[in-house]
């Protein structure tokens, strides 16, 4: 059984130092060790292996029966996605985008912060401590709806990046021919779901960015025009000079699809990537999520300047999109986090079965045995290299002294360590987050024996389903349209993808 003597840890409080003894550590570099994690305040002191001299004047975690491992980092999520999983099933991402209005629409600012608590309260109960949020920012984003996502990580005790996902071309418009293909009342149709608020995004994400007073520690600003198609170049540069200004993290949507690539193609005259690196917007706080649809010269492109990619292999699969060349991109340079995306493209938020996935998925791109993945590589880009896309690499990711204390702490009674073999192998093959029993973040414990402290998981419940009821009701003649165009939005983006020869 494990065994927790902190009695403040019940009501999420966590005193000056605490000592967590004699764990089964995997600090993040190199072997699994035994050894006792000295916290200090929200900060790792020290890591002091067995037979190392223990501080006697702190609390004591005792963690024999323990796995401690640096908290998952997720480096692609939609918070606003909480309300919305298993809306779909036969989706591909064009279907998905064609289903947007309904599935994301009438949110109030309350709705966005249930959906994001739901989020983030899924995320701890699986052992993720934080996040990339493209939070959907519609018709444009406001300083209270952004703060209403940003309040529910706070509440939730997770740390985020949290990135307004706008932009100033609809979907219907950016597929290169939609419009003409439609019939009169298709088009109609389109044409009003497709208005935007063009010019006034950008003023209103200005004063999101300097009116920003949340904790950086916990909580960051970031910038995220959804895919490059739906913005203009003026919105893209000016989203870009906004990130600059402010020191933010930069994500976007990039080669997700087929359908994107080749439209691409039709617009630039050249993949997206080198567009985005014409425009002078890749570099060392670029993130592109996805990234199914790269060529080499992409990937190049990509480590030459420093960016990275936020890799979704759960939902690249989900929704048909294909399998992004991890190894290719790690060969080259590229920075690669791992993420899950969000709730109605992914519906979990399940980092365990991401990594595992982006590990076994290297598998099967033509590869010898010897140049695919290990286990121990899949973590890391689970931990540090998403720490990375966040712009807090310096902070988490690791168990070392001077980082925070976001510690998961995995019971090796349970089943899914019952024998213990290899502790690495089985944190990335057959954990499943059942064994997540403890979580940390920042010193404060914040989930114990699997329920979390920090929010009131019943009510959320009721609340979340409540909410989800009205807006079904609300969006009803929305999804109506959407299931109308749904054939015809399936049939010319499968065309649009057939007309080029892509390679994957």
């Amino acid at each position: 059984m494990l065994r927790l003597n902190l009695a403040d840890a019940d009501r999420g409080i966590s005193p000056r130092r605490i000592l967590v003894r004699g764990s089964l550590c995997l600090t993040g570099q190199g072997d699994p060790q035994r050894c006792s994690i000295l916290v200090n305040g929200d900060t790792i002191e020290s890591v002091i292996p067995t037979g190392g001299d223990l501080p006697n004047n702190c609390a004591v975690i005792e963690a024999e029966d323990c796995a401690v491992i640096p908290g998952l980092v997720n480096a692609h999520t939609h918070g606003h996605g909480g309300l919305s999983k298993g809306s779909g099933d036969r989706w591909t991402l064009e279907l998905l985008l064609n289903a947007g209005g309904w599935i994301g629409g009438n949110r109030t600012d309350d709705d966005r912060y249930l959906s994001t608590l739901l989020t983030a309260v899924e995320m701890l109960q699986k052992g993720c401590t934080a996040c990339f949020d493209l939070s959907l920012a519609a018709p444009l984003p406001t300083s209270d709806g952004v703060a209403a996502a940003a309040h529910a990580y706070l509440d939730a005790g997770m740390r985020a990046v949290v990135a307004p996902m706008m932009g100033d071309i609809h979907f219907y418009r950016a597929m290169p021919g939609l419009l003409d293909a439609a019939t009169p009342g298709m088009r109609r149709d389109m044409e009003r779901a497709a208005g935007t608020a063009g010019a006034s995004i950008l003023p209103a994400l200005a004063k999101i960015a300097s009116d920003w007073s949340f904790p950086s520690d916990r909580l960051q600003l970031g910038i995220a025009p959804t895919i490059p198609l739906h913005s203009t170049d003026e919105f893209l540069l000016g989203c870009h000079e906004i990130a600059r200004e402010h020191g933010l993290a930069f994500q976007t949507h990039l080669a997700e699809s087929n359908t994107q690539a080749v439209a691409a193609t039709i617009r630039y005259g050249h993949s997206t990537t080198m567009h985005l690196a014409n425009l002078g917007l890749v570099d060392a706080k670029f993130s592109g999520a996805h990234g199914v649809w790269l060529d080499a010269s992409d990937m190049h492109c990509l480590g030459e300047n420093n960016a990275a990619i936020a890799h979704n292999p759960g939902s690249n699969l989900r929704l048909g999109s294909g399998i992004a060349d991890v190894v290719g991109l790690l060969e080259r340079g590229v920075e690669v986090g791992i993420g899950t995306d969000g709730g109605a493209s992914a519906d979990g938020q399940n980092m365990f079965e991401a990594t595992r996935l982006a590990c076994n998925l290297s598998r099967v791109k033509g590869r010898t045995s010897d140049q695919w993945l290990e286990a121990i590589d899949a973590h890391r880009l689970a931990t540090s290299g998403s720490a990375r896309i966040l712009g807090m690499q310096d902070q988490i990711g690791r168990i070392a002294p001077g980082y925070k204390a976001d510690l998961v702490f995995l019971d090796l009674t349970h089943v899914n360590y019952v024998p213990l073999n290899n502790l690495i192998h089985q944190v990335v093959h057959v954990e499943d987050g059942t064994a997540v029993r403890h979580v940390m973040v920042g010193g404060r414990m914040v989930v114990k024996n699997r329920n979390v402290l920090t929010v009131d998981v019943e009510s959320l419940r009721q609340k979340s389903a409540a909410a989800a009821e009205r807006l079904r009701a609300a969006n009803a003649e929305t999804r109506a349209i959407a299931e109308r165009l749904a054939p015809l939005v399936g049939r010319f983006c499968n065309g649009l993808a057939c007309k080029c020869a892509v390679a994957n």
